[in-house]
């Protein structure tokens, strides 16, 4: 009767266990994480920590900017600008509207066989998809394993075949380390 109320409070914690550990086998397959980067020290991460410019409130709400979702916003720093007009510049002049002269015509090549306007959301569906096939095995998602560049890396290029075919093609290129010091 022990034994069995035993192995009965054993399964109990199993399953308990891992039900609290739903995103680590599965539960949250909304954004696989393939890259588990870890800081070893508990010091402050120093890039999160940004100075912003302060919140002011304006004369008239009506004549703020419509927001726009990845874009810039009023608070966040602007060096370039701010030193643009500390010297007595206009800042304006520093933002990029359209296709600069010199480019066009790199941009019509480019674009010569069409363009797909929504290109970065389908790529970015895309490449959801194949992190969600790619995530690890199950002992690599609970351990946190970095995953990212074994599922990438039927993707990457080889530098040193690059370098090569280039080399028998004849066309001179800057020289590489060879391959046996980096292993």
């Amino acid at each position: 009767m022990r034994a069995r109320f035993g192995i009965f409070g054993i399964a109990v914690c199993a399953v308990l266990a891992l039900s609290a550990c739903g995103n680590v086998f599965g539960g949250d397959k909304k954004d696989p994480k393939l890259l588990n980067i870890r800081s070893a020290s508990r010091s402050p991460d120093e890039f999160t920590v940004l100075p912003t410019k302060p919140l002011q409130m304006p004369d008239d709400l009506m004549t703020l900017p419509e927001p726009t979702p990845g874009g810039d916003n009023i608070t966040d720093p602007t060096p370039e600008a701010d030193a643009v007009a500390a010297l007595g510049g206009n800042p304006a002049a520093l933002k990029r509207t359209g296709i600069a002269a010199g480019n066009s015509g790199l941009v019509s090549y480019a674009s010569r066989y069409g363009v797909t306007s929504d290109v970065r959301a389908q790529l970015a569906a895309e490449d959801l998809e194949y992190r969600r096939k790619h995530d690890g095995r199950l002992l690599e998602r609970v351990f946190k394993v970095n995953v990212y560049f074994k599922a990438y890396k039927p993707m990457s290029l080889d530098k040193y075949a690059t370098l090569e075919f280039w080399r028998r093609a004849g066309v001179r290129t800057v020289g590489a380390p060879p391959i046996e010091t980096l292993q």
